[in-house]
């Protein structure tokens, strides 16, 4: 994986010279250089002139199964020594198919020590030190750029031991030693073969706490991709590879699906009806913190549920809206949380997209281990179409079930093997002013046709029983309905109250074309005034144009879900819906919203 070291190295460089004094892994590579110069030294190798000169040379590779090979430790200390103007800046370098990254970092050196920490300084002397991390050349921009705060970290960290307690020279002087004491068995059992060599990196690890702490950071970053050190048992140090750390509940079934920092931490489309959804133990995440953690932190998911939103958690945990964001944007930057909409009876659920559905799931025999008696396969078909809580649910069931059901469905989501839908809304009046749901058999576009389908839409608006439409009326019929509606009125007043209709509607409809004006003239509904200003209201504001779904559009217009589905009911010949996923929240999902 592209997000992986390949080797962590630690350089110093002063006065006496520049040295590499610890990388890591170490044994892989010095085995392999071994053999090269070996291969080298056949002397049955020919190299034909004339080949050399037609063909181009071969391209050098500096990767072998992972471990990095053909850089000795003086190449890498002269590559990694830089100039005293490029300190405290990035440092990237690409060779073949290795990119190095690091932040070389300047500090003054002094004769205080961790055993004596308050001898006054004397003749402080300038000291390069450069921790580089080896990535594969295709690392993307933003795994170098974490790499690089990490090692700019670390080095702040040696800067300020090495003020505090010459922490950084007493270190060096030890990994000094030990180069110089293998050096010296080198050349005493030199000619000797049946001595094994002993490298002298394995003496810094025994007797080095630094090199100890790069070695871990190593092992932490290929593992889970969570860092948390305490430098000299002093400064502590956390770091978080977020393309690693989010791969750590899904790393055996979505191979290659990382989120990037830049996602997470441009969460731009986060609104307050959105919730939070732990992917580790409540109680657990609690006991995680240091002592220093931020209480606002431990009050937030103290007062954590599945079922409340950001705004309800703000109330309880007595913090503003603006630190819930940035707290929730936190637990999502070092993996323990993602954002969901909180779980309630008419959220719609399907099954993901790249879910995993064969018998071998690794995920099948862990769900079996949380729900006894339930099977992760079974449960996944239910899901196989999109289904709301509400419809999963019945007044015949236990509360147990509902209890169960709802930890099953939170089991899912932490696992990304569900995906909620959202509906959509668009408004699509025809050419001819019909909506998409009219009937062919509807009225023709002439005045007294549209009079007599405003006037129909209190008779009857729907299909009878048949299936017939109704009886399309004739300019003789036009008089007996509305003698019959607009009886014990004199004509002068069923004319007045005719024209007041036909102009407060037109009021609401200026800013629409004559077609559109047609279709939503056409539909009984639009005689209801409460009904015709939302739907003017929602269309102008832009909600009717797939952009905006109902859970967005309750909180901005503050409209109960049971009136915008009342609204979709009543004009369903213009508006079209549709279900999808909300893009705000596709990045938690191996599969990009397009």
């Amino acid at each position: 994986m592209e997000a992986n070291p390949i080797s962590v190295f630690f350089v110093k460089s002063d006065s006496k010279g520049d040295r590499l004094l610890f990388r890591y892994p170490y044994v892989s590579d010095s085995r392999t250089e071994q053999n090269q110069q070996n291969r080298k030294k056949n002397p049955y190798a020919l190299s034909v002139a004339e080949d050399l000169l037609l063909s181009p040379p071969p391209q050098s590779f500096n990767i072998e199964k992972g471990q990095l090979i053909g850089f000795t430790d003086e190449v890498l200390s002269t590559l990694f020594a830089v100039k005293q103007e490029l300190c405290d800046n990035k440092f990237e370098l690409k060779v073949n198919d290795v990119r190095f990254v690091g932040h070389p970092t300047l500090l003054q050196t002094s004769n205080r020590s961790k055993f004596n920490p308050d001898s006054k300084q004397s003749n402080p002397s300038i000291l390069l030190i450069h921790i580089v991390f080896a990535l594969q050349a295709v690392a993307s921009h933003s795994i170098v750029k974490c790499y690089y705060d990490l090692s700019k970290r670390l080095g702040v960290a040696l800067r300020h031991e090495e003020r505090r307690c010459g922490y950084v020279t007493q270190e060096m002087k030890t990994m000094i030693a030990a180069h110089d004491e293998v050096a010296a068995r080198e050349e005493e059992n030199e000619g000797k073969t049946n001595e094994e060599n002993i490298s002298p990196f394995d003496l810094i690890l025994e007797q080095c706490s630094l090199a100890r702490d790069l070695k871990s950071a190593y092992d932490d970053l290929c593992s889970n991709g969570l860092v948390k050190l305490r430098i000299n048992r002093w400064i502590e140090l956390s770091f978080c590879l977020t393309q690693k750390v989010n791969q750590s509940l899904t790393q055996k079934v979505y191979k290659g699906f990382m989120i990037e920092p830049e996602a997470i931490e441009c969460l731009e489309n986060l609104r307050p009806y959105h919730g939070l959804l732990l992917l580790v133990d409540q109680n657990l995440l609690l006991a995680s913190f240091p002592p220093d953690a931020s209480p606002a932190l431990t009050r937030l998911v103290s007062m954590y549920s599945p079922l409340k939103n950001l705004q309800t958690l703000s109330a309880d945990a007595d913090l503003t809206l603006a630190q819930v964001f940035n707290l929730a944007g936190h637990l999502v930057y070092w993996g323990n949380a993602m954002i969901i909409y909180p779980i309630c009876e008419s959220n719609i659920y399907t099954l993901s997209a790249d879910a995993p559905t064969h018998v071998n799931s690794p995920l099948v025999e862990k769900f079996s281990e949380h729900f006894v008696g339930e099977c992760l396969l079974q449960m996944m078909s239910e899901f196989s179409l999109p289904v709301s809580i509400r419809q999963k649910s019945s007044p015949l069931n236990p509360a147990q079930y509902e209890t169960q059901l709802a930890h099953i469905i939170v089991w899912m989501l932490q696992h990304r093997l569900l995906t909620q839908l959202h509906t959509y809304v668009y408004f699509m009046p025809s050419e001819k002013g019909l909506g998409p749901a009219a009937n062919s058999h509807q009225l023709q576009e002439t005045p007294s046709a549209t009079v007599v389908t405003r006037r129909e839409g209190s008779l009857q608006s729907t299909p009878d029983e048949n299936g017939l439409m109704p009886h399309v009326a004739s300019e003789s019929d036009l008089s007996s309905i509305v003698s019959d509606d607009l009886s014990g009125l004199t004509p002068q007043s069923q004319m007045n109250n005719w024209l007041n209709e036909t102009v407060w509607r037109d009021d609401y409809l200026t800013d629409f074309t004559e077609e559109e004006k047609s279709a939503i003239l056409k539909i009984p509904a639009s005689s209801n005034p409460e009904d015709l200003k939302l739907l003017v209201h929602l269309i102008q504001q832009g909600y009717f144009q797939g952009q905006h779904h109902l859970e967005e559009i309750m909180y901005l217009e503050n409209v109960r879900r049971s009136q915008l589905l009342q609204l979709l009911d009543k004009f369903r010949d213009v508006l079209v819906t549709c279900e999808t996923e909300d893009p705000a929240l596709s990045i938690f999902y191996s599969h990009p919203y397009a």
